[in-house]
């Protein structure tokens, strides 16, 4: 059985095809700057690595040539798009429409138009590829994994903000969480490596990328996580500011002149540990400034950067009264010591002990003591491979 991964952003198209009879993935590819004169189609079939440029006008053009290279008479992996089963889709916003996994029906389309307006720049172009794929494979069914759904089991208070009620009821406001599909892969697996059973720990989830997020699991459920009804609340991230004084906005805005949408735009698009370091939003570059030349606007940058985290994991401590394991993953959560090192630094109060040696690598290790009575991990996230299974179970009741 073969199961197409499929997620659709504003300006890309990220796959995998994977057969599931040994959940190995066939090839995966990433076609980025849809829209443009100059996309880039990066492909990989195996261990062969294939990247070019050409002109890409759109999400049907890109999918279009995703399945060119699938089936390409040289480096193709299929002789025919009609050898793909299912396709499965990383849905970003499900608000409180969906709580698990969906087969994706007419219906369920017009409910992921109803959240549209909670996530204007990532639901449209999910909801195009869903209706791509209804062309390009009619007859095939497509499964629909949310972002937002995993983290469905906070408490109402957990999730409600301090403005008026009639908010919520009227237009949903309310925390959401994101990164959904990647905090579940990595508290089952931190579950599985320490031999225990889920429902009895308490495990707190970091997921470090451009975009941030924490979350506390407790007994396998999601009860509080950082990003809130959009995915600007929380840690400080590549480019989003993540928590600030509400006030300062309007503050900003009447300083500087700005009208909303220029607001918006600074808080997501120039902000965080661009806005900070003024160099970059690449974690990456900032450490080395930091590292190699002392820099002291990077070494402020990484202080704040950690800072942050290390409050959540004190509080998400305290919410579930308790903690057993710290999970790191993502691209700088899994390839950064330095920053799992300052997060955890200060935190032995927990019983966290962290060893360096282990801890000096990029990937997957137990990094915490032999003694340390609060495990801690990379682990590298695998949110493809949950959206396949998914996908394999909802639509053929495997």
């Amino acid at each position: 059985m073969k199961v197409l991964v499929l997620n659709c952003g504003s300006s890309s198209v990220k796959f995998q095809l994977l057969e599931m009879e040994n959940e190995h993935v066939i090839a995966k590819g990433l076609i980025e700057r849809v829209g443009m004169d100059d996309a880039i189609v990066n492909y990989k079939p195996g261990n062969e690595k294939i990247k070019y440029i050409m002109p890409i006008k759109d999400h049907k053009e890109a999918i279009e040539q995703m399945f060119v290279e699938l089936c390409h008479e040289e480096h193709g992996v299929i002789n025919s798009k009609d050898e793909i089963d299912a396709v499965g889709h990383r849905l970003v916003h499900g608000a409180e429409k969906f709580a698990h996994s969906v087969l994706i029906t007419d219906e369920v389309i017009e409910k992921m138009e109803e959240c549209i307006e909670l996530a204007p720049l990532h639901n449209p172009p999910n909801i195009m590829g869903v209706k791509i794929m209804e062309m390009e494979l009619p007859g095939k069914p497509q499964v629909g994994v949310f972002d937002t759904a995993f983290h469905q089991t906070m408490p109402d208070y957990a999730y409600l903000y301090g403005i008026p009620y009639e908010f919520y009821k009227k237009y949903g406001i309310r925390r959401y969480g994101f990164h959904g599909t990647s905090h579940f892969f990595v508290s089952k697996r931190v579950a599985e490596e320490e031999n225990k059973d889920i429902k009895d720990m308490k495990i707190i989830t970091v997921h470090l990328g451009n975009g941030a997020s924490i979350a506390a699991v407790d007994g396998g459920k999601s009860i509080d996580t950082s990003m809130g009804m959009t995915p600007l609340e929380g840690l400080i991230m590549g480019t989003r500011c993540g928590d600030i004084d509400p006030a300062l906005p309007v503050f900003i805005g009447k300083k500087e002149g700005l009208n909303l949408d220029q607001i918006d735009n600074l808080l997501n698009k120039k902000s965080g540990a661009l806005g900070l370091s003024m160099l970059s939003n690449d974690m990456r570059e900032i450490e080395d400034k930091m590292l190699l030349e002392k820099d002291p606007q990077c070494t402020l940058t990484m202080k704040i950067y950690c800072y942050r985290i290390k409050k959540y994991i004190g509080a998400y401590s305290a919410a579930m009264g308790g903690l057993d394991a710290i999970v790191f993953t993502a691209g700088v959560g899994e390839n950064s010591p330095i920053t799992r090192e300052m997060v955890c630094e200060g935190l032995e109060f927990l019983g966290i002990k962290i060893d360096k040696k282990a801890n000096d690598i990029k990937g997957f290790a137990k990094i915490s003591t032999d003694d340390s009575k609060v495990a801690v991990y990379s682990i590298p996230t695998n949110e493809e491979l949950v959206i396949a299974q998914d996908t394999k179970r909802i639509a053929f009741n495997q």
